[in-house]
């Protein structure tokens, strides 16, 4: 895995590479891969635009931000966004880093999903959420150059069919707690893979409440 791209450097502490194995042992390859590309897409993003972030809290949010999909939280009765951001809180603990700092990565990883707010929050949070949306809807695309395309893709490939593929990786993390897509997006992906599943209606919700008006 190289050490820097496009002037970017993958960030090699202790933390940064403990956090990197787990995810390797952890995750299938197209969810590491991912992770991989969605920090450098971030710091790509900050580098252009002269945001300020913290290289490790980014890093670390990029590793967890998909954690909660993998196989040992497929019977979580949590969103998969809160898995992770818990993950990543536990294991920053353990490393020593500050209770501020914890609480920059797990809301980053918690709302990354979430849009029309992370980019109101801490550069963190921000980029995670670009970044994370770039990688797998192609949102900013036309914001990075083809030497950037190229470049991240080349040091971590999408692969063959890495659209459905994402997709199942989603409705495999999620299609045994449907529950927890309510209000997101996340219920497309159990939808879009299971044509009789049946999503939530706030409306419905709203009208067969026990309020008489």
């Amino acid at each position: 895995m190289p050490s820097t791209i496009l002037g970017i450097r993958i960030p090699d502490s202790v933390i940064a590479r403990e956090a990197t194995q787990l995810l390797r042992d952890t995750a299938s390859d197209i969810l590491f891969q991912h992770s991989m590309r969605v920090y450098l897409w971030g710091a790509l993003s900050a580098q252009r635009k002269g945001i300020v972030f913290d290289p490790e809290l980014l890093y670390a949010g990029a590793m967890f931000h998909d954690f909660g999909l993998t196989e040992d939280f497929h019977g979580s009765s949590l969103r998969f966004e809160v898995d992770g951001a818990n993950a990543a809180r536990d294991f920053l603990k353990r490393h020593g880093i500050p209770e501020g700092d914890i609480q920059k990565v797990w809301t980053a990883i918690a709302v990354h999903t979430t849009p029309g707010v992370p980019e109101f929050l801490h550069a963190e949070a921000a980029l995670l959420h670009l970044a994370a949306g770039m990688d797998v809807a192609g949102r900013s695309y036309d914001q990075f150059t083809e030497e950037e395309h190229e470049a991240v893709v080349a040091a971590h490939p999408r692969g063959e069919g890495f659209k459905q593929r994402i997709i199942d990786a989603f409705h495999e993390g999620l299609k045994d707690r449907p529950a927890t897509t309510f209000g997101t997006f996340n219920d497309d992906f159990i939808a879009f893979r299971e044509p009789g599943f049946q999503r939530v209606n706030i409306c419905s919700i709203i009208l067969s409440s026990p309020w008489a008006h």
